[in-house]
């Protein structure tokens, strides 16, 4: 079978899953598809380059969920579960979220799904700039809350022992820190119920901005912000 960029892929995606993004490297790749490391080499410089393509494929499959989204009525259900959709599409993949972070989109046509996204809330009667800083909320929501999520589950249904609930109560003064102590079944717990409570006060937040002009809007901007 001929390496190409896809087959590639197809490769890192199966060892991401199978041993998480740290052992991910080119060297351990060009060895899974028995081929000398070179040869990993002439399609993507470094690990990064292949981090790029690898996030940019997640993106089209995000994308690709994105037309069924376009009969949902309401703005605020239409972000409720594009949010929802996003965290469902990086929980595919071990460490989805810290391997989809900070990457660069390789794919320029992607930016049709970012130009639809903008278009609904400016449809909507947001702003420009509001829709910007509302979806780019959630897209940073999300991620984070992700990498969170994957952290204390490093694989599907096998929990890091580090955050068993006993043993973090065990580390506890609960006389000293009730609160803190009683957080662990909040924190670490119920992450979707928790995911969707988070997302809904996003949301409930721009719908208050809707309700201000777009001047009023900027002038909530921290001081010497000029980006």
């Amino acid at each position: 079978m001929p390496l190409d960029r896809q087959s590639i892929l197809q490769q890192a995606f199966a060892a991401l899953n199978e041993s998480g993004l740290e052992k991910l490297t080119l060297r351990r790749l060009a060895a899974r598809l028995n081929v000398q490391a070179p040869a990993i080499y002439w399609h993507f410089r470094n690990k990064q380059d292949l981090l790029d393509e690898m996030a940019t494929q997640v993106m089209r499959d995000l994308a690709g969920q994105l037309p069924a989204l376009e009969s949902v009525e309401h703005w605020q259900n239409w972000c409720l579960q594009l949010g929802g959709q996003l965290r469902r599409t990086l929980l595919a993949y071990r460490d989805g979220a810290r391997m989809f972070s900070g990457t660069y989109l390789t794919d320029a046509s992607l930016y049709a799904a970012m130009d639809a996204n903008l278009r609904r809330l400016v449809n909507s009667g947001f702003s420009l700039r509001q829709s910007v800083v509302a979806t780019t909320s959630i897209y940073s929501y999300t991620v984070g809350f992700v990498i969170e999520e994957q952290a204390v589950a490093q694989v599907k249904s096998a929990a890091n022992p580090q955050y068993d609930i006993e043993t973090r109560n065990a580390r506890i003064d609960e006389t000293k820190f009730p609160l803190a102590y009683a957080a662990g079944k909040e924190m670490f717990l119920a992450y979707e119920t928790r995911f969707a409570e988070g997302l809904a006060l996003i949301v409930a937040g721009m719908a208050v901005t809707l309700g201000s002009d777009a001047a009023r809007f900027d002038e909530m901007r921290p001081t010497g912000d000029n980006k």
